[in-house]
């Protein structure tokens, strides 16, 4: 049986060309600086984003804890989205490496923070209360079903932060999504961010890896914070070969997976049992929840789905599943995994 994969864009394998660029990459050591496929890489990533300079990292959790890490310390405060990943899914690790103060405030169904909600969280200069000193955003927002925020949001938060005097950093983990759902550049979205990391290894395929990008300062700066953290790599230009082929060839492509995703949301609202807004997916995460009419656990319709057919997907809570499309699935996939959801649902 051959295993169809919806549970992440994180389990995408490398193309044929990435593991061709990889298997003739020059490389050298990187903590030297000295690896001529990761400095390629860095240069056409920051120039892609219209940022001065970039840094290749370990993974999108040590990509978002530099980019903080670098602009916030000790008793600083950071305001963000109380289910954005970075607070929510990266193991406090902005608290428990840097002890820095999350402070989570809610977002709406596009994962947006209120403006007045976001001034009211400003900390007054009081010895009391922590420092004020970064916002951090998402782009898309996994937590909201893969959402592209729209660039008028980020230009608010930008005229708020510099009111305030705040950094503002993007978790854009899938941030070329969001500018192909939206129709524009990912420079137009990042600039008004300072910093921003994106993921290579998600929807992009790449096997392993993401980029941070900012101001030259800001990047020796977060340098030395990787290097900390362990994420200092020698002849890293092995898998930085990949990334180079990720962002020159499978960015335009990401309209194929969000076609895929609305497919695959048409027809699980079409199934009784399921509750879903076809209209709310507009990038590759499709989420969707068994209808109260269902007696089943979405633990025992899941492995229904893997043991009749082999396709895996993910569950979320007591209710929910998520489903991502990505380059290894398609349209026949998609229909093998209707298939299965009805089946599932009927017995």
């Amino acid at each position: 049986m051959n295993t169809i994969d919806f549970r992440s864009d994180t389990v995408t394998w490398p193309t044929a060309r990435m593991r061709e660029a990889m298997s003739v990459a020059r490389v050298g050591d990187d903590v030297y600086g000295e690896d001529p496929t990761v400095n390629e890489l860095q240069t056409k990533a920051a120039a892609l984003l219209g940022k001065e300079s970039a840094l290749f990292v370990a993974s999108g959790t040590m990509g978002n804890l530099v980019g903080i890490l670098a602009q916030a310390t000790r008793g600083d405060q950071v305001l963000l989205g109380a289910d954005a990943h970075s607070f929510r899914s990266e193991a406090g690790s902005m608290a428990a490496l840097g002890g820095v103060v999350p402070r989570p405030l809610s977002t709406d169904a596009f994962g947006m923070m209120n403006l007045r909600e976001l001034e009211a969280a400003i900390s007054p200069d009081d010895p009391h209360y922590p420092r004020n000193r970064l916002v951090a955003l998402e782009n898309t927002y996994g937590a909201r079903q893969g959402m592209p925020q729209p660039i008028e949001y980020f230009a608010e938060v930008r005229t708020f932060a510099d009111m305030f005097g705040l950094s503002i950093h993007l978790d854009g983990a899938r941030l070329f999504n969001a500018a192909v759902a939206l129709g524009v550049s990912a420079a137009q979205i990042v600039q008004y961010v300072d910093t921003v990391s994106f993921c290579l290894s998600k929807g992009l395929c790449a096997p392993v890896g993401s980029v941070v990008c900012g101001t030259r300062e800001f990047i020796h700066e977060a340098r030395r914070i990787r290097k900390a953290l362990g994420g200092g790599m020698r002849q890293a230009g092995i898998v930085a070969a990949a990334g180079i082929v990720a962002i020159e060839e499978m960015i335009d492509r990401l309209a194929d997976d969000h076609r895929v995703a609305k497919q695959l949301a048409i027809g699980l609202s079409e199934i009784e049992g399921i509750r879903l807004d076809p209209n709310e997916i507009r990038t590759n995460i499709v989420m969707f929840e068994l209808d109260d009419s269902v007696q089943r656990s979405v633990e025992d319709v899941a492995q229904a789905v893997f043991d009749d057919s082999g396709v895996l997907i993910g569950t979320r809570g007591e209710r929910g599943f998520r489903a991502v499309t990505h380059y290894w699935v398609g349209t026949d996939d998609v229909e093998r995994l209707l298939v299965q959801v009805r089946k599932a649902l009927s017995r």
